[in-house]
């Protein structure tokens, strides 16, 4: 089989013809994704064009990190405000780096999601939290007694 452009398709004999409204055969590279460039000049060293994500894993880090050593509610809200910020910076930021996953609708709302979570998780954890949602506890109650 010989694929003469990548939009060539082989038909039931093995010849290729040309069809343009399907995918190619071999996909060769992928779109990065908007806002995926480089937070810094090309000639800066790495660290330098990655310090969105830098930022956001070292909060990460230091969160998993209290976690450890007991402070488990202020560990906790760190990784969730981590996320949060990675929010903000994918939506203020037009270049993020490896920040930059998905659309970035997509980023943002996944970020902001799981980091709001985390962070109302984070509170309502026991013993004495520092929120109570009310119908949560019921839910709660109704399903643990069911």
């Amino acid at each position: 089989m010989v694929v003469r452009d990548p939009i060539s398709v082989p038909d039931a004999e093995g010849t290729p013809r040309r069809v343009t409204r399907r995918f190619p055969l071999f996909t060769r590279d992928t779109a990065r994704p908007e806002g995926g460039g480089r937070a810094a000049r090309g000639d800066a060293p790495a660290p330098a064009r990655q310090w969105p994500m830098l930022a956001v894993l070292s909060l990460v880090g230091l969160g998993l990190l209290l976690t450890a050593f007991d402070a488990f509610r202020i560990g906790t809200m760190l990784i969730g405000v981590a996320l949060l910020g990675g929010a903000v910076l994918r939506w203020l930021l037009p270049g993020v780096g490896m920040l930059a996953v998905r659309s970035r609708f997509t980023d943002i709302a996944t970020y902001g999601v799981l980091g709001l979570a985390i962070v109302l998780l984070a509170m309502m954890v026991q013993p004495n939290p520092w929120l109570e949602i009310p119908f949560l506890k019921d839910t709660l109650h109704f399903t643990v007694s069911s």
